[in-house]
C-alpha cells in the first residue's frame, strides 16, 4: 500500500513538474468521435539518436494536428547491434572502434541536431545491448500505449542526455516508475519475461526494414529517418484521406 502511494505521489511531481512532457500524450489520445484515427507503428532502438530525434519530431506533429486526429502509437523492437556487450562499454570507445575517424564528426553532428530539438547531447557513460530495455517497453504496452509512448521519452532522455546505461537495471526500473508502469521489478527479475514476444516482433515486425527508425502510419503509409515534423503532417493527411 505505501509502495504504490508512493509511485502515485512521485507521478504526480512528476506531473506538476513536466506537464508537456507527461499530459501531451495523454491530450493527444483523447478527443471526440468527429477526429480522424491515425495509428502509428513505430519501429526503433533504444541505443539510436535518430529515433529519439524522430519521436520528438513526431510529438511536435502530434501536438500540432491533435485538433484534429486520434492517435494510437506502438512501438516495436529493433536491434541496431544484437551482439553489442550486456556488461556496457564506453560509448566514445564502441563508437571510435565502429565509425573510426568518422566518430567525432559524428558526435558534433548529433549535438547540433538534438540542439534543434531542445536537448542536450551527451557521449557520457555506456552503450551497449538492448534487449532488456525492449522487454520492459513491450511490458509498458501491456498497461496502456500511453504508458510505453512515455516509457520511451524517459529512456532517451535518460541515455542521450543525461549518460544513463540502457542496459542497467536500475535506470530502467527508475524511468518505469516515473510513468507509473506497476510490476516491473518482478517482470525484469526473469530475463526470460516477454523476451519471447520480443523476439517474436524482432523477426516478423522489424525483420524486414533495414534501418531504424521507421514508422507505419494507418497500415500503408511509411516513413524512415528522424523526419522533421512537417513531413509528419503530410503523412497524418495522407493517412486519413
Amino acid at each position: 500500500m505505501k509502495s504504490a502511494l508512493a509511485k502515485l505521489l512521485n507521478l504526480l511531481l512528476l506531473l506538476s513538474i513536466y506537464p508537456s512532457r507527461y499530459c501531451r500524450y495523454n491530450r493527444i489520445m483523447s478527443g471526440t468521435s468527429e477526429k480522424k484515427l491515425v495509428r502509428i507503428d513505430v519501429s526503433s532502438d533504444t541505443v539510436c539518436p535518430w529515433c529519439f530525434v524522430g519521436k520528438r519530431n513526431l510529438d511536435k506533429a502530434i501536438a500540432a494536428s491533435n485538433d484534429k486526429y486520434n492517435f494510437e502509437i506502438t512501438w516495436h523492437p529493433f536491434q541496431l547491434d544484437p551482439d553489442a556487450p550486456k556488461e556496457g562499454i564506453d560509448k566514445r570507445e564502441y563508437y571510435r572502434k565502429k565509425f573510426g575517424s568518422q566518430s567525432e564528426r559524428m558526435e558534433a553532428r548529433m549535438s547540433e541536431v538534438f540542439k534543434n530539438v531542445g536537448l542536450e547531447y551527451s557521449l557520457s557513460g555506456l552503450t551497449g545491448n538492448t534487449i532488456d530495455s525492449h522487454r520492459i517497453i513491450y511490458f509498458a504496452r501491456q498497461q496502456g500505449l500511453d504508458k510505453q509512448h512515455l516509457l520511451v521519452e524517459e529512456l532517451g532522455i535518460g541515455y542521450f542526455t543525461q549518460g544513463k546505461y540502457i542496459g542497467d537495471h536500475e535506470f530502467l526500473l527508475e524511468s518505469a516508475a516515473k510513468v507509473g508502469i506497476e510490476g516491473a521489478e518482478e517482470f525484469l527479475r526473469d530475463p526470460n519475461n516477454g523476451l519471447k514476444e520480443v523476439e517474436e516482433e524482432l523477426k516478423t515486425i522489424s525483420g524486414n526494414i533495414s534501418g531504424v527508425p521507421y514508422y507505419v502510419i494507418n497500415g500503408t503509409n511509411k516513413l524512415s529517418g528522424g523526419q522533421p515534423p512537417e513531413v509528419f503532417l503530410r503523412a497524418f493527411q495522407v493517412a486519413t484521406t
